[in-house]
């Protein structure tokens, strides 16, 4: 049982004592933890603000996939032809890079006021970068922020140096996507490669025009003015240091390509310095037993890109 007397002190403590120490020491007193104290320095959280629905639609798109995007965006990259992918692969490690992105032909010829759906595509994929587009037509409606247009020729080299003079950031991608006529990728590949950012990535699109006569291309697969007998001489410029005809003179490629990459109907050419050396005198010594020695190779001129 209880015992009366204490019951009536511990009514008498609560009634005197606890209005005197307030309730936080009352409770020490009683052995209760003490309720926490908020310190004056630590602000209070404060809820995040609601995105607006244009904000939400934004990081919506910036989340996608190249393949995401092209079908959001209704371009052939994905559907008429397979490309996005591999522009994925190839691509992916510049996605947060500030650039300029340059890609010839803006599209939608079938309807005036059409176009532009790659170019939307690719500033939403980089989501930092400069989008330019290059059209023979006027194209100037697809404007947006991030997102230019210039009309012209792809093989008017004044306006490709303009073009480049003009950018907001380094030339890290060029994609060939213009008349598709071997003569024009070739001209086109000649004028801007060097212009390309050490480290840049220059694709060409629709390379299956090298094999139809009815768009510049030839029937005979060694024809030496198609587009892939382009290709296949990056690819031999690749091995330019092992050709045993010393009298060979560098191209610009043979010293600035450092990757070919071939797929159906697309080609990514990569960029550096191809000039690693190599052991040809000394393992086909017996060839180079009476030659006089190499003078030292000329150093490469530097690329404009750099």
């Amino acid at each position: 049982m209880s015992n009366p007397v204490i019951g009536t002190a511990k009514r008498a403590a609560v009634r005197v004592v606890k209005p005197l120490v307030g309730p936080r020491v009352w409770g020490r007193l009683k052995g209760a933890p003490a309720a926490p104290r908020r310190s004056p320095a630590s602000p209070r959280r404060t809820a995040a603000p609601e995105l607006t629905e244009a904000q939400r639609r934004r990081r919506e798109l910036q989340a996608m996939s190249l393949t995401e995007l092209a079908l959001h965006f209704g371009t052939d990259k994905h559907g008429l032809h397979f490309y996005t992918q591999h522009y994925q692969r190839h691509l992916e490690h510049l996605r947060g890079e500030r650039f300029t992105l340059l890609e010839i032909g803006i599209g939608g010829y079938v309807k005036q006021g059409r176009g532009g759906a790659s170019l939307r595509m690719w500033k939403f994929f980089f989501p930092k970068a400069q989008v330019i587009g290059l059209d023979i037509e006027d194209k100037s409606f697809v404007r947006a922020p991030r997102i230019d247009t210039y009309q012209g020729s792809q093989v008017d080299a004044a306006l490709l140096e303009q073009i480049v003079a003009e950018k907001s950031g380094p030339l890290r991608v060029v994609i060939d996507d213009g008349s598709h006529r071997p003569e024009h990728i070739r001209e086109t590949f000649r004028l801007l490669f060097p212009l390309l950012e050490d480290g840049g990535i220059y694709a060409i699109e629709d390379t299956q025009t090298s094999y139809w006569p009815e768009w510049g291309g030839s029937a005979d697969r060694h024809d030496p003015t198609t587009t892939m007998a382009l290709v296949k001489d990056l690819v031999d410029g690749l091995n330019h240091e092992e050709y045993v005809d010393e009298s060979y003179a560098p191209t610009y490629a043979d010293t600035y390509v450092v990757a070919v990459h071939c797929y159906h109907n697309l080609v990514f050419i990569e960029k550096g310095s191809n000039t690693e050396g190599t052991n040809r005198r000394s393992v086909l010594a017996e060839r180079y037993a009476d030659a006089p020695a190499p003078s030292p190779a000329p150093a490469p001129a530097p690329s404009p890109g750099r």
